[in-house]
């Protein structure tokens, strides 16, 4: 039975990572943006992955968890580098949403693959109520304020 119960978990965790990641992928792909379901499906489990690997289920070294942590979040930066875009002639930049939720995407994967199911679902939920939102909210203050770009919001005149 203990074998089951083992496996049981592991199952659950990787399902959960998948979960997250196929919702934050979703919400890009939506937005047609180049990176995905697939993509945030695949950063997500692989990290749920390497968390679980770090021992049995329910019984992880918090010392090798920051170390693979750490690795995750350093490693990631590079993968959202690569959709991150500037123009030439406009200067604007595209892409840093998509990073940042292939990131949470990682690191929400890592709470599942940690067992830590609470903090993973709330972050999923937070996650993507901000990327819900957070885009109709940004046009809102736009059009309340006549503020058209974020630059315009520095009050410093040499920022």
């Amino acid at each position: 039975m203990e074998y089951w119960n083992q496996y049981g978990e592991m199952a659950l965790r990787l399902s959960l990572a998948l979960l997250a990641g196929t919702i934050l992928g979703l919400n890009r792909w939506l937005h047609h943006k180049a990176a995905g379901i697939r993509t945030h499906s695949l950063v997500a489990i692989g990290s749920a992955t390497a968390v679980m690997s770090l021992g049995n289920v329910g019984a992880i070294d918090i010392q090798a968890l920051s170390h693979v942590l750490q690795g995750l979040i350093t490693g990631l930066g590079f993968l959202g580098a690569g959709v991150i875009i500037r123009e030439r002639t406009s200067q604007r930049i595209h892409g840093l949403t998509t990073a940042a939720s292939i990131w949470s995407s990682a690191l929400i994967a890592a709470a599942f693959g940690a067992g830590q199911i609470a903090l993973g679902m709330i972050a999923l939920v937070a996650i993507i109520a901000s990327l819900m939102l957070g885009g109709p909210l940004e046009h809102l203050v736009r059009r309340l304020s006549g503020i058209h770009r974020a630059s315009e919001l520095a009050t410093d005149p040499d920022e």
